[in-house]
């Protein structure tokens, strides 16, 4: 057998141990190697010698996937393996990458050395001048090798390595990720000491919630040393257990770190502690003593320019973003993270899944059939990766649970990783979701789950397991989502929907939104961001890698927005004595850290503002509050918002970034006043022949005209989800309605135009009636629809569109802004005036789709020379394109602005968004059944 199709983890690799900031010299092999790819795993391996001329070969950077420097092509799958799935074998079409780096050894190296990489996709092999060293498997775990004896300090030496596109550790690595392969991550050579050095360390930095006390123990095996934690006075020798009367423990809100010193006669390890336990205890996931409530995210490791390859500034802005957006937990899905990551997290806050570098989907469709999971020639393999994250990782505060992986159905190897990770780390509870029997781990967790299944979770009322013992066991156990609420395209709906359960059942813990950002890689030719099918692949799932909440650019989707409002820490509403209610939901700290500040718009237009005094209000505490003496007497529409920003700088954002606000109504609108009607032909212009507005005054308008399409979005599709609503919609025709003019007529002062809007073989319909009257010199319409005969599905939207000139650049509007929302993703939208550019009302989604859609609008004015008014609120788009011209974009280039006309939409209502591109539709609240209704709109110029 092919040593890169064994199933072994590989050989000649040290022992896996912590990953540790040492004193001990190190040197950076990072930088341009010497590189050549062949196509198959069978060329000659002459490159190894010390000799060989590779002036000829191109130049690569190191760390990075060949396939984003022209070396083949990526290629994206979610579930599919791209080759035969005939384990543990892989074709002899093999990409081979061959790298070469000569580089001086500085004497300290003279002796133990270890060669370190931290990754590298898929399988390597390592010569060292010339000199065989080993093989490792394995992509996102470090490997290392004694090379001591073969370097040449004070002259040249060669470092040949040799990768592999696939291997046997292909099958395991199935992750739902562009396909790309190289040394990916950095590449170092650190010096040992001959005796005392520190190979490994061990921190067990226990907390207890009740007294406060700390209780610190720093294995160091195979050596004598000496630990210090200077802030403590601690001065204790590896392996004593120090008791410490009152310490300040970490969590994800208080990031409390110390400084650590690991020192033996020859090298210095430093580290950073927290104190903290982390326990499932009466059926909670607790952390210090308290329940923690999971705000979390699932986050690979992307760069548009540079795939897995990721800076540590790219960490830091990741973290930065989420604090941002009030996510407390991240789960990093599916594999390890680079180690500097986990440093981030522990300084900054967040809570994390740390996830195996496991998963073998592409079984799934085969029914399992020889599923690594379960046969028992992989377990060394699989017991391996899991030993590789756990010594490596097993030091972060920030890591409170471990999981066996992704997706790779069950079996016998998932309990052998079990088992050696709670007799390594029984500190840690264990997570995978991918068996609902839960017999290895100690949480139930769950994907996708709809509402209503997590809801019955919660009342302790899910369907019973045929095992008694582990139905019983499983009930006990908290309950997680690993991943919910599909952020594809526009959306996810239902965010608030899912938090409502959180809050509402004690054992429903959270979960972890997929995912964090669209995995587009950035295509400067073509001037977009490119997903499965954009390099010729001829196995792919297409946009399917565009599912995050950020955007490749990591500019923040509408829906990190909406997430970000329904995870708020603080919830500021209305209290019972019509004052204001304050809720500190932070599981940790008081609100000191907050400054509350509040201002009072009269239909948008600012009229006063100041400062509340809420104080140091205690970790889940409530706090009522009278409204500010300083509310003036007003007139119109009047509301008073409140928001809670930093008040001082915190590491990840700056004094003044608002955390959460609330709204109060102050008044309502006035009663509209009692018009004078007038002749509708006096202001207008309509087609003699249908009935529809040409001209308003001097402005040439088309329509409106009924609208019941728009361009589906991902959720609209429902790629894995259980309603695929697109399909039908466009079976049914909605995309290619006609409309035929019933009759046209004018009764007293007013036009009434009666319409049927339908499709293309079929005998459905609208019957759509247009009412024109005018009304102090505003054309006014109402618009009545009934069905006609029966519609069993629900509509895209309801509403009219119309055309304006595309002079008419700007819009202002007085509603819910500034971004877009929708019935079931609105509650980040807040009420105010706001203004834009028609372009910058637009969301740049990777597959262009339905958005831009602006919710409870009062009245717009497009170009300051049109205003439309609502006689109820009305849901506003406005775009330099139809939705058709939309719907068949598949890229944002290919859209192109109508250079005569901006296309207007006013809504009734629009169907929500959901989550069905993977996982629960539209929850019924938030869907556009069809019923007779109305919508009733003024139109004047300025």
């Amino acid at each position: 057998m092919r040593y890169y199709e064994e199933r072994s983890p590989g050989e000649g690799v040290r022992p896996a141990r912590a990953f540790l900031r040492s004193d001990a010299p190190t040197l950076s092999l990072n930088g341009t190697w010497a590189f050549r790819l062949s196509e198959r795993a069978d060329v000659p391996a002459d490159f190894v010698d010390r000799d060989y001329d590779d002036s000829g070969w191109d130049r690569l950077p190191v760390p990075s996937h060949w396939q984003l420097h022209g070396y083949g092509a990526p290629a994206y799958t979610n579930v599919n393996y791209p080759f035969p799935v005939d384990p543990p074998f892989v074709p002899d079409e093999n990409p081979t990458g061959d790298y070469r780096l000569r580089f001086e050894v500085p004497d300290a190296f003279a002796g133990d050395a270890v060669l370190r990489f931290e990754g590298v996709d898929s399988c390597l092999r390592v010569w060292v001048n010339g000199d065989y060293v080993g093989v490792s498997l394995g992509s996102r775990l470090p490997a290392e090798f004694d090379v001591g004896p073969l370097l040449r300090p004070g002259s040249d030496n060669v470092l040949a390595v040799r990768v592999h596109q696939w291997s046997s550790g292909s099958y395991l690595e199935d992750q739902d990720m562009w396909w790309l392969s190289g040394i990916f991550r950095d590449v170092t050579l650190v010096a040992r000491p001959p005796v005392g050095a520190i190979d490994d360390v061990f921190v067990h930095a226990d907390y207890d919630s009740v007294t406060g006390a700390g209780r610190l123990r720093v294995d160091v095996p195979g050596t004598d040393a000496r630990v210090t934690v200077p802030e403590l006075g601690i001065v204790a020798l590896g392996g004593e257990t120090v008791t410490i009367e009152r310490v300040e423990a970490w969590s994800a809100e208080i990031p409390r770190l110390y400084d650590c010193v690991v020192a033996s006669a020859s090298e210095h390890v430093t580290l950073r502690i927290g104190f903290r336990r982390v326990v499932v205890e009466d059926g909670l996931l607790q952390v210090n003593g308290h329940r923690v409530q999971l705000h979390g995210v699932n986050r690979h490791e992307f760069d548009p320019d540079t795939g897995r390859t990721v800076s540590e500034a790219v960490m830091r802005r990741d973290i930065e973003l989420m604090k941002a957006h009030n996510v407390n937990a991240v789960r990093t899905s599916h594999y390890p993270p680079h180690p500097r990551f986990l440093e981030l997290c522990d300084e900054l806050g967040l809570y994390v899944i740390d996830e195996c570098d496991l998963e073998t989907h592409g079984f799934f469709p085969l029914e399992w059939r020889r599923n690594p999971s379960d046969d028992p020639d992989w377990e060394h393999a699989l017991v391996d990766r899991m030993r590789r994250m756990v010594e490596r990782d097993k030091n972060h505060p920030s890591v409170i649970l471990w999981s066996l992986g992704n997706e790779s159905g069950s079996g016998r190897n998932l309990g052998a990783m079990a088992a050696w990770a709670r007799e390594r780390d029984p500190s840690r509870p264990l997570h995978y979701e991918h068996d609902w029997t839960c017999r290895d781990v100690d949480v139930y967790s769950r994907m996708y789950a709809s509402h209503e299944e997590v809801d019955a979770i919660g009342r302790g009322e899910e369907a019973p397991l045929d095992d008694p013992e582990l139905d019983a066991r499983r009930r006990r156990m908290p309950f997680l989502l690993c991943e919910y609420a599909h952020a594809m395209g526009n959306g996810p709906g239902g965010l608030a929907d899912y938090q409502a359960l959180f809050e509402r059942h004690p054992r429903c813990q959270g979960g972890f939104v997929w995912e964090w950002i669209d995995h587009g890689i950035r295509d400067t030719a073509r001037g977009f961001f490119a997903y499965g099918g954009d390099f010729g692949e001829p196995l792919h799932d297409g946009n399917f890698v565009a599912d995050g909440l950020l955007f490749p650019d990591r500019t923040p989707s509408p829906g990190l927005v909406e997430l970000k409002k329904v995870f708020e820490p603080v919830r500021i509403g209305a209290g019972t004595d019509g004052g204001l209610r304050i809720e500190n939901r932070f599981m940790f700290r008081d609100l000191s850290h907050l400054t509350f500040v509040w201002f009072v718009e009269e239909e948008g237009a600012p009229v006063v503002a100041g400062e509340l005094r809420v104080g140091a209000l205690p970790a889940g505490a409530v706090a009522e509050l009278p409204l500010p003496d300083e509310l003036p007497p007003v007139s119109r529409e009047t509301w008073l918002t409140v928001r809670a920003v930093l008040a001082v700088d915190a590491p990840w954002a700056p004094a003044g970034h608002e955390v959460a606000w609330g709204q109060l109504p102050v008044a309502a609108a006035p009663a509209r006043a009692v018009r004078r009607a007038s002749d509708p032909f006096a202001l207008a212009e309509f087609d003699p022949r249908t009935g529809v507005l040409t001209r308003l005054g001097s402005l040439p308008l088309i329509g409106p005209r009924l609208d019941v399409w728009r361009a589906p979005t991902d959720n609209d599709e429902g790629y894995h989800g259980p309603e695929q609503l697109a399909p039908l919609w466009r079976a049914a025709g909605l995309d290619r309605m006609r409309h035929r003019t019933i009759s046209m007529a004018r009764v007293g002062d007013a036009l009434v135009v009666r319409t049927r809007v339908a499709p293309a073989a079929s005998d459905i319909g609208l019957l759509a009636t247009y009412t024109w009257t005018a009304e102090d010199g505003a054309l006014v319409l109402a618009l009545a629809v009934v069905p006609d005969r029966s519609w069993d599905f629900p509509l895209p939207r309801l509403g009219v569109r119309f055309a304006v000139p595309s002079a008419l650049e700007g819009v202002e509007w007085f509603g819910r802004g500034p971004g877009e929302a929708y019935p079931d993703s609105r509650l980040a939208a807040r009420v105010g005036r706001f203004s834009s550019a028609v372009a910058d009302l637009q969301t740049p989604y990777l597959l262009p789709q339905e958005n831009g859609s602006r919710t409870e609008v009062r009245w717009a004015t497009l170009g300051g020379r049109l205003r439309i008014e609502g006689r109820a609120h009305f849901e506003l788009t406005v775009r330099p394109w139809t939705s058709e011209a939309l719907a068949a974009a598949r890229h944002p280039p290919d859209l192109v602005p109508d250079p005569d006309w901006l296309w207007v939409n006013a809504d009734v209502a629009q169907q929500g968004l959901g989550s069905a591109s993977c996982g629960p539709g539209v929850l019924p609240r938030y869907r556009l059944d069809l019923a007779a209704s109305g919508l009733a709109l003024a139109f004047s110029l300025i």
